[in-house]
């Protein structure tokens, strides 16, 4: 006994007093360490993010060209964007462009997603791979590749139509078919993305669960129902917030094929962005437009957290 109790005090060290500085200086050695890490990758995002984003919220509530004097006008640039009709059909324009491109892009890509994903599809690595390779390149050079495309003189698509009888015309000069086709480039550059992005939720499924339906008799289309669908919830609306997002910030493509035309048809709020930004010289009114795009961009931002929240806490239960 004696024997274990010796040993025991041998083992024992008295806590360290309240005053003793050591794990005091290893905790700032710590955060002095990280903060060297950090210093870096803070130092370009306060430089080339935060700093602008500043900058542009007090010139939204300015009159400013960005040379001489400004003028403090309060609200009176956002007050404006609800009142201007073209920064209002620019807005609308916007929204159409998003139910047009949101719906397409998804179910597009749903639908290839389930074909190339399954298993018995022969060369669906290649065929994932090429139907991927047109969201690498840059959209700017697909909408230029799409512009020859589409010309009504020496376009092929034109030339390949008019062999089959079908006049389609200058359809980026028509007012009806210029939304349509900027959204037909844009879903062409995108879906395979998004299709990525389902082949990677359908793999995620359990393969036990679809050959339990099968036993159960259910067919394909009731398999997709009751079996995918559920537990693809959470990557449909993965996809579906971030297409908005994306038709949300839609330019390149426009600015390319129809630089907002013909009359203003294909006008958004980021082409009405740079064209009162860079053209018009009017910057209070382009930074104004800035933050109400933020602020839907981040609305939506929001939906997409609360409703993957809702899901895991569904699941949980």
């Amino acid at each position: 006994m004696t024997t274990q109790v010796g040993a025991v005090r041998r083992d024992y060290r008295a806590p360290r007093s309240l005053s003793d500085p050591r794990p005091l200086g290893r905790g700032l050695l710590r955060t002095l360490t990280a903060l060297c890490f950090l210093a870096p990758a803070l130092t370009i995002l306060i430089l080339f993010v935060a700093s602008p984003m500043l900058a542009a919220l007090r010139t939204s509530f300015f009159s400013s060209s960005g040379f001489g004097p400004e003028t403090f006008v309060g609200g009176a640039n956002y007050a404006r964007i609800f009142q201007d009709p073209l920064l209002v059909k620019a807005m609308g324009n916007t929204a159409i462009y998003a139910a047009l491109f949101t719906p397409v892009a998804v179910v597009v890509a749903l639908l290839v997603a389930l074909v190339v994903a399954d298993e018995r599809l022969p060369f669906r690595g290649l065929l994932r791979s090429a139907l991927f390779l047109p969201f690498i390149v840059s959209l700017a050079v697909a909408a230029f590749a799409w512009g020859f495309l589409l010309d009504p003189q020496l376009g092929l698509l034109n030339y390949w139509l008019r062999g089959l009888g079908i006049r389609l015309g200058n359809v980026l000069q028509d007012p009806v078919l210029a939304m349509p086709t900027v959204v037909l480039v844009a879903v062409w550059k995108s879906f395979g993305f998004y299709m990525v992005v389902f082949v990677a939720g359908l793999q995620d499924i359990p393969r036990s669960l679809y050959e339990a339906a099968r036993v159960d008799g259910a067919g394909a289309l009731r398999r997709f129902r009751s079996v995918t669908l559920p537990l693809l919830n959470n990557t449909l609306t993965f996809v579906v917030i971030f297409a908005l997002i994306a038709a949300l910030q839609a330019f390149d493509q426009i600015y390319v094929l129809t630089q907002g035309g013909p009359l203003h048809a294909t006008d958004t709020v980021v082409t009405e962005i740079y064209q009162s930004g860079f053209k018009e010289l009017d910057l209070g009114i382009a930074s104004a437009l800035s933050y109400v795009l933020l602020g839907a961009t981040l609305l939506l931002s929001l939906i997409q957290f609360a409703l993957g929240s809702r899901r895991e806490k569904d699941l949980a239960s």
